[in-house]
């Protein structure tokens, strides 16, 4: 999945929208705990009722990790599912990886080759040689942590070094690394205030953006300080649409949720 093939889908769909398929037993539908992969059974429903208004899907990889090997193997049918039948649609692991260079050798074969995925999320704390191994892969993308959306960004991230904010260092070194061009960001929606500077650094990158809806963010807020002239933007909703409803008409709420923000986005787009 090359960024422009992402961005035909993007224009065609009249959408950025990613969904999160961030998967709690204890969430779900409990008539879905009778099946026998109840993860697999709701991602697929999930999927099958939002695909026409999505161009990505992230799952957390913590989410399936925490079942142990049943939980990988749900993850592994659910890329597997998307890759067979809908492989317009933009994959991210939602990892967090980032290690010694050897070590991100084999995150990234574990994510690129054999699951399938287009993309990994990477943390990029210990520098270039953790994440450029990941950058290797050709037509595969590393989106790289840069400023989240969570409470605790403020530790480091927005620390400033000889005046520049550690996370427009990150931004700036980063773009030097080989095949950076294959690299996206991810920029929380709550922090929507410091898109325009981030433009400034990295204008034509494509940005995964989390947190808008149950963690506060606006989704015009993102759009007006952070779209390029190709979009550029993957915005997620996780929680507030794969959880719309635990009844059995889940997958139907699902659906509406979905519907409601890609309309939110293509009324965005039709007035550009």
């Amino acid at each position: 999945m090359t960024t422009t093939k992402l961005v035909e889908q993007i224009r065609k769909k009249n959408s950025f929208l990613c969904i999160g398929l961030d998967v709690d037993l204890d969430k779900i539908p409990k008539h879905l705990l009778s099946e026998e992969d109840p993860i697999f059974a709701f991602n697929k429903a999930i999927i099958d009722a939002t695909h026409h208004v999505a161009v990505a899907y992230k799952p957390n990889t913590a989410f399936y990790e925490a079942y142990g090997l049943e939980g990988w193997n749900s993850l592994q049918r659910t890329i597997r599912y998307l890759n067979d039948n809908h492989p317009e649609i933009f994959t991210i692991a939602d990892a967090k990886r980032g290690d010694i260079g050897n070590t991100s050798k084999m995150y990234a074969k574990a994510f690129f080759e054999d699951l399938g995925f287009d993309s990994v999320t990477v943390a990029p704390y210990m520098g270039k040689d953790s994440v450029e191994p990941f950058l290797a892969f050709e037509g595969k993308h590393a989106i790289l942590l840069a400023l989240t959306s969570n409470e605790g960004a403020y530790d480091f991230q927005t620390q400033q070094i000889e005046g520049l904010e550690l996370y427009k260092k990150v931004l700036e070194t980063s773009k030097n690394w080989k095949n950076a061009h294959n690299l996206m960001y991810v920029v929380g929606a709550t922090k929507a205030e410091f898109l325009a500077d981030i433009r400034k650094i990295i204008p034509n990158s494509f940005l995964l953006v989390p947190g808008v809806g149950a963690q506060g963010g606006s989704l015009t807020e993102v759009c007006k300080y952070g779209m390029n002239k190709d979009i550029g933007l993957l915005v997620n909703s996780s929680r507030g649409i794969i959880y719309a409803s635990n009844e059995t008409n889940f997958a139907e709420a699902a659906a509406t949720a979905a519907q409601t923000l890609q309309t939110a986005m293509k009324q965005i787009l039709d007035a550009r």
